[in-house]
């Protein structure tokens, strides 16, 4: 089988790609996660995800590499990952009550082929009204300082919502899976099928 290669730093990303039950190797693809002036979050997302496949698959010209990222939107604007206890406080406060769309891209691409291909699924959220104790336990809980939004939904952060809606629920965790599945088949990688 063909070398696969996941561009990405996220632990989140790893275990995902890994239910596929496809051997990979991760490279840090080294990019800088900064928007553009006037970026929407949904370009700023799809811009990244190919950035960091593109940066991998120039090392590796014959691996199919996977890039992905995820830009939380509320209301037009990015809500990154807030790093820091007081950041995801700040955040989540400001999130309590909301509808936020959190644009998770993914990128594939081989430079031997050439091949690329991209997808951007959207998931809509929405936070419950969260008071203080609230906010500071699953902070203490979860420390979600490198989660988008600091919602970590695989975990406690489900608490914080009162509904998602999605066509693939991998999304909201870091890489939607159905949507790479089918740039993994387009790029002569089926993960139903043996190597």
């Amino acid at each position: 089988m063909q070398r696969l290669i996941l561009a990405s730093t996220s632990r989140y990303r790893r275990e995902l790609l890994s239910r596929l039950h496809l051997p990979f190797d991760v490279q840090v693809p080294g990019v800088e996660e900064t928007s553009m002036a006037g970026e929407p979050p949904a370009a700023m997302a799809s811009r990244l995800a190919l950035a960091k496949a593109q940066a991998v698959a120039q090392r590796n010209p014959e691996a199919i590499v996977i890039g992905s990222d995820q830009v939380a939107d509320l209301a037009g604007a990015a809500i990154g990952k807030p790093g820091t206890h007081d950041g995801a406080r700040t955040q989540l406060r400001r999130l309590s009550g909301q509808r936020v769309v959190f644009h998770t891209a993914v990128a594939v691409v081989c430079e031997a082929r050439p091949y690329i291909g991209q997808a951007l699924v959207a998931v809509t959220v929405r936070f419950r009204a969260l008071c203080d104790a609230e906010i500071e336990h699953y902070l203490q809980r979860e420390q979600p300082y490198d989660c988008a939004g600091s919602a970590k939904c695989e975990g406690l952060g489900i608490a914080l919502l009162d509904a998602v809606e999605s066509d693939d629920p991998t999304a909201l965790v870091g890489l939607p899976l159905i949507k790479t599945c089918r740039l993994l088949r387009e790029a002569g990688v089926d993960p139903l099928l043996p190597a």
